[in-house]
């Protein structure tokens, strides 16, 4: 959802399991304790959960530990060692799969889901210690935005993403979507985008993280939000908004209508004009001027009109 949310998720809630604690504004000493480790694994996270935690730590004034063997688990969070013991942050999923016991904190991730709130379980592979809670909003112009891509003749707008499903849904009920697809693994983005190309042929998928990488290789068109997206995202997509701003998406598609139309304009001037310049030749009338200021005369032509693409199209930037 960092594609049409603000992009920058933050902490609402650090609970350390067995603690009370659970304000952002001021840490006890478990929530502080459970911030150092959740911020020493997830110092060198690109992903935007991670550095989420790490704003959230810098301003507590929490500094990270120096842990080894970091690496990120795509779709599930992250893992790094101290000593012979490696520390996990991720989500539920992670955990479950590494077989730790979740009943002690079943019931609060269901109700602070249920809000909208999108958790990472900080633990080893046999306990989970405690939970970080993450809220983000949509962006201020994201309705505006996929309205206008709605004008602009795309018949489907999908959101894909990894949150949990209440927190997507959430966040779709204020936006003009036609489907919602939630609690997604990178290789289930890359599936979905790829049944997508077959179905409706021609399809774009914007993206930021690490996570959309592949399925911005396997969309016919990817798109990266430029500042808050991760530099695999920015290498592998197509295009890159360096703005981040969403309104700029259906400029991007008159933009390239507009060239495309320039194009076919160029080619057909130019065939038509060589085309009757050749029919001379065969009549025997063609001078060598008149050759000179077909061939030239087309080029400034082609060259002039090709400069037409330079005027920014008109869209309408509110509703």
């Amino acid at each position: 959802t960092g594609t049409i949310t603000r992009g920058r998720q933050e902490v609402t809630a650090v609970v350390p399991l067995g603690s009370d604690a659970r304000s952002p504004q001021s840490l006890s000493d478990p929530a502080r304790d459970l911030l150092v480790l959740a911020a020493s694994v997830e110092a060198r996270s690109e992903h935007p959960l991670g550095q989420a935690l790490m704003r959230y730590a810098a301003h507590h004034q929490v500094t990270s530990l120096a842990m080894e063997a970091f690496r990120a688990i795509p779709g599930l969070g992250a893992r790094a060692s101290a000593g012979d013991t490696t520390y996990y942050v991720g989500s539920p999923r992670l955990f479950e799969d590494l077989g730790a016991d979740l009943s002690a904190v079943r019931e609060e991730i269901a109700a602070r889901r249920v809000r909208g709130e999108t958790v990472a379980l900080v633990g080893t592979r046999e306990r989970v210690l405690g939970l970080i809670w993450f809220r983000d909003l949509p962006r201020p112009e994201a309705a505006a935005a996929l309205h206008d891509l709605k004008r602009a003749g795309v018949k489907r707008l999908l959101m894909l993403t990894g949150d949990n499903a209440i927190a997507a849904q959430r966040i779709a009920e204020q936006l003009p979507l036609d489907e919602v697809r939630a609690e997604l693994l990178p290789e289930q983005k890359i599936e979905l985008i790829r049944g997508l190309v077959q179905r409706y042929g021609d399809t774009a998928m914007v993206g930021d993280g690490v996570n959309d990488a592949p399925a911005l290789a396997a969309a016919n068109l990817g798109v990266a939000m430029g500042s808050i997206g991760s530099d695999v995202a920015l290498e592998t997509a197509d295009i890159a908004l360096m703005t981040d701003d969403l309104s700029r998406l259906p400029a991007v598609i008159h933009l390239g209508r507009r060239v495309l139309h320039i194009i076919t304009q160029n080619i057909m001037l130019s065939v038509l004009v060589k085309g009757a310049l050749l029919s001379l030749v065969f009549q025997g009338t063609l001078t060598l001027w008149l050759a000179v200021a077909g061939d030239m005369g087309t080029s400034l032509v082609v060259t002039l009109n090709g400069l037409r693409a330079l005027r920014a199209p008109r869209t309408r930037a509110t509703r």
